[in-house]
């Protein structure tokens, strides 16, 4: 991991936390993955064949969706103050 994807990290973290040294919350879960898949996004927008990387891309989105599943399940106004913050789901 190269030091700005660190810092990408920890300013996700830092902001998407619950409390003082949460890493491992659905909505800390979420705000990384979303930030893996962006980078990965802009990787193969210049790199159209390499379907390794997309194969990646795609177990991202569909662990990602499993845990907004999860996170909606378990409370809805966390699901919602996710999805606005990210910006997903227009």
């Amino acid at each position: 991991m190269s030091a700005l994807e660190a810092h990408v990290k920890a300013d996700v973290m830092s902001k998407f936390q619950r409390s003082e040294g949460d890493v491992g919350s659905p909505e800390v879960q979420v705000a990384l993955l979303t930030a893996r898949i962006k980078l990965l996004t802009e990787h193969l927008k210049e790199n159209k064949k390499d379907f390794h990387s997309r194969r990646g891309l795609m177990n991202l989105v569909s662990r990602r969706r499993g845990l907004l599943k999860y996170l909606k399940r378990i409370d809805l106004t966390r699901y919602a103050d996710v999805i606005k913050a990210l910006g997903l789901r227009h």
